[in-house]
């Protein structure tokens, strides 16, 4: 899966936004859907804006069930 990364302040963590398409029953149109997920950074390699692709993994806490596998695009 990859995101964005929208928050870098915790301690080997980070927060991801994914965008995905959805597209609405009646009307038939696409609607952006944003879901934000808690990932695990073991490095702190990663920064705010940054397009990182994350691995599903066992929890590794209450809220982390993510990895980040690698660094797609670093932000300017």
């Amino acid at each position: 899966m990859v995101g964005t990364v929208v928050s870098d302040k915790m301690d080997k963590s980070v927060t991801v936004k994914v965008e995905r398409l959805v597209k609405h029953k009646l009307y038939k149109k696409y609607i952006r859907r944003r879901t934000k997920f808690a990932a695990h950074d073991e490095n702190n390699s990663c920064g705010v804006g940054d397009k990182v692709l994350m691995t599903e993994s066992k929890p590794i806490s209450r809220t982390k069930r993510w990895r980040i596998s690698r660094i797609v695009e670093k932000a300017v």
